[in-house]
């Protein structure tokens, strides 16, 4: 071999350059290759970061969302239980008698409102879609305003939006209610006492369903307990 190399030394002339041509031909595709592989591998890490992140993004969002639809519910049952103190204490009611009013702008909004946050209530579960607790939160937001303005109104103008002759049912009607809800007054007593006022009451305002309800129910409850006496 190295006699043939020795007498045939000048064909390196002749193809030494398609020699070096080809092995650097090679050498390029070999580091292409690597290139290649270190790109796969970098969008690979790359891709699994992303997913990774996102996954981390959504359970973060999913919690965000349930922390804002728990404090929409927070606010619509304070708001709930602010409406039903008025709504159950029928004789304190009669001091702001809008607020059962509907024939009033400030007391119709409300009333719609209430009805509307109670629509929009999402199901107490972790399926809650961010736009409807939106659109919850939004509506229960309404519904508290609404109940301070009409609040706030009807505390400034109480019963003057009625003729004294009216005011002075009204007030009968509270000292009646008040007795109709005493349990040391006789079932009797109390039972008058509840129909009177509603006769007074006939024609001026629209007693609560729930409060007259309510109050139907204690004084049956007190009729039975005295016959069965």
């Amino acid at each position: 071999m190295w006699g043939f190399i020795g007498q045939y030394w000048w064909l390196v002339f002749v193809f030494g350059g398609s020699i070096g041509g080809a092995m650097r031909a090679v050498s390029a595709w070999n580091e292409r290759r690597a290139e290649r592989s270190l790109e796969r591998y970098r969008i690979k890490q790359e891709t699994s970061v992303a997913r990774a992140e996102a996954e981390s993004r959504g359970r973060i969002d999913a919690a965000s969302v349930q922390r804002e639809l728990a404090s929409a519910v927070a606010d619509h049952n304070a708001t709930d239980e602010r409406w039903f103190a008025h709504e159950t204490d029928l004789a304190t009611l009669l001091d702001y008698p809008m607020l059962v009013d509907l024939r009033e702008p400030l007391t119709e909004k409300f009333h719609r409102a209430r009805s509307r946050a109670e629509l929009l209530r999402p199901p107490a579960d972790d399926s809650a879609d961010p736009a409807a607790v939106r659109a919850y939160r939004d509506a229960v937001h309404d519904y508290t305003t609404s109940l301070d303005l009409a609040e706030q109104e009807a505390k400034r103008r109480r019963r003057s939006d009625f003729s004294p002759v009216e005011q002075e049912r009204l007030a009968r009607a509270q000292r009646l209610l008040a007795l109709a809800m005493d349990d040391g007054a006789s079932p009797q007593e109390r039972c008058q006492a509840y129909e009177r006022a509603r006769t007074e009451l006939d024609g001026l305002i629209h007693l609560p369903a729930a409060g007259t309800t309510a109050l139907e129910t204690r004084v049956r409850a007190a009729l039975e307990s005295g016959t069965a006496e």
